[in-house]
């Protein structure tokens, strides 16, 4: 391809993400497609024909994207958004453009130098103090992993990266609502699943902490080694707030490595009056939060942030003679403070989204959310055939139906009207279970989402539900 006609499909191309995000709300929010659909038709096609981009763009509409959940249309609901917008969008053209490497500094200084200053301002905005330095890693996940290696190290004097494990026999706590990324981090971390202990939660499903120092002394006793605890700023399943400042103080009477999950919650932060939701986070080891969820960033972009950068980078540091450069001691190697050697240019995305918001249009559309998710949770809360399962604390709507006189399973009804909605293209949500009961979760987060989609997104469940009712 030359470069005439790169241009010439960059603007057909450019017209395509124009034209969809117009249209984006008119497609089924959940793909229809059944399992295989789409590999069937694959591979009746030969991959290693040469056919133009014009054909290779029609291929796309036809075959692709029919097997599209999308996630950007405004009827989006469902788990933790995924959100982009128009500055970020732009940002990762020109990231796939630049097609930087961004490990060292001698790679890519801007690409170095723009995440160090980007991760402070960020800091800033969010309220956290100076006390904590930020990386970009991939995810809340790779994130708490992280989090759970250097707390491993730290307690070790950095031994197990040297000689692996030798008897010790550690401890991990959070609250049985946390998210399933810590124990899969236990898991991949060599503590073994058995030894994440999971702490009862109380009626708005938050940790407690009396029950956590309970079972950190019961440890001790039986010759555990409590290591760390994770406090979560939003569990996924009802966006509950572990009390972080009671927890900080037991971590620290303890000496446990305190690592505080805000995956999407974090973003409420850039509003002042949430703040006291992450009340005590100043005294947490680590936090991450992802703007790739509710800072309107593409994936993948999530912001970890440490107290002892030194520690991270200790942790991970590992320097072959090809990768040393001159400027080593003059300058941040992210390669140092995570998993991969190689990262990509995530912090151009961030900082075009910070300036082309700002920080009151970014609040603007936070508080929107905030608002619409309470006023979906006022519509329930007037009729009597629907519950509210657990507190509205952000944007996270968990309810469920509950018809007068019904003598089936409601579980069974709630799931049967969970699948109605979805299977109808108009709106996805999905569920979890709150004390045993099916809850349908409500998510209010996508970039443009309105009113008018929350009105309609709860008269369209009202009647699917009495449809369902009816049955």
């Amino acid at each position: 391809m030359n470069n005439d006609t790169f241009r010439k499909e960059l603007h057909r191309f450019a017209d395509w993400i124009a034209d969809y995000y117009e249209k984006v709300d008119g497609y089924p929010v959940k793909s229809q497609v059944q399992p295989r659909e789409i590999f069937s038709q694959l591979s009746r096609m030969d991959c290693f024909e040469e056919v133009e981009t014009e054909t290779l763009l029609a291929d796309f509409e036809r075959i692709l994207l029919p097997g599209i959940t999308h996630w950007q249309s405004p009827n989006f609901y469902a788990y933790f958004p995924a959100n982009t917008s128009p500055p970020s969008i732009l940002a990762e053209m020109l990231t796939a453009a630049l097609a930087q490497q961004c490990m060292i500094w001698e790679t890519s200084p801007a690409a170095t130098e723009l995440e160090e200053y980007v991760m402070s301002q960020l800091r800033d905005l969010i309220g956290l103090p100076e006390t904590f330095t930020g990386v970009i890693q991939d995810s809340a996940s790779t994130s708490t992993l992280t989090a759970m290696l250097m707390a491993r190290e730290r307690a070790t004097n950095y031994s197990i990266n040297d000689r692996g494990f030798s008897g010790e026999r550690f401890r991990l706590y959070c609250s049985e609502e946390a998210h399933s990324s810590i124990e899969k981090g236990v898991k991949i971390a060599g503590f073994g699943k058995e030894n994440l202990v999971k702490i009862p939660v109380d009626g708005n499903f938050a940790m407690i902490p009396r029950e956590l120092e309970a079972r950190i002394q019961q440890d001790l006793q039986a010759g555990f080694l409590p290591l760390a605890v994770v406090s979560a700023m939003g569990t996924t399943g009802s966006t509950a707030f572990d009390p972080i400042r009671e927890i900080a103080g037991i971590a620290s009477r303890y000496r446990l490595f305190h690592h505080v999950d805000g995956a999407m919650a974090g973003t409420a932060l850039i509003l002042p009056e949430m703040r006291h939701l992450a009340d005590g986070l100043e005294l947490a080891d680590s936090f991450v939060f992802n703007p790739h969820k509710w800072m309107f960033t593409n994936f993948d972009c999530s912001a970890f942030y440490v107290k002892d950068p030194e520690a991270l980078i200790r942790t991970f540091s590992i320097t072959p003679e090809y990768l040393k450069t001159k400027r080593d001691e003059e300058v941040n190697n992210y390669r140092d403070w995570g998993i991969p050697l190689g990262r990509r240019f995530r912090a151009l995305k961030l900082w075009f989204v910070l300036r082309n918001y700002g920080k009151a249009g970014l609040q603007t559309k936070i508080r929107e959310h905030l608002r619409l998710a309470r006023l979906f949770a006022e519509k329930l809360g007037s009729r009597k055939d629907f519950r509210l399962l657990a507190p509205v604390a952000l944007n996270t709507v968990c309810f469920h139906y509950e018809p007068s006189n019904y003598a089936g399973d409601l579980n069974e009804l709630n799931a049967g009207l969970l699948d109605r909605l979805n299977s109808s293209g108009k709106l996805y949500l999905t569920h979890t279970k709150l004390r045993d009961q099916f809850a349908l979760r409500l998510v209010v987060a996508q970039t443009d989402t309105t009113e008018r989609h929350i009105r309609e997104a709860f008269d369209f469940i009202v009647k699917t539900a009495e449809e369902i009712g009816l049955e």
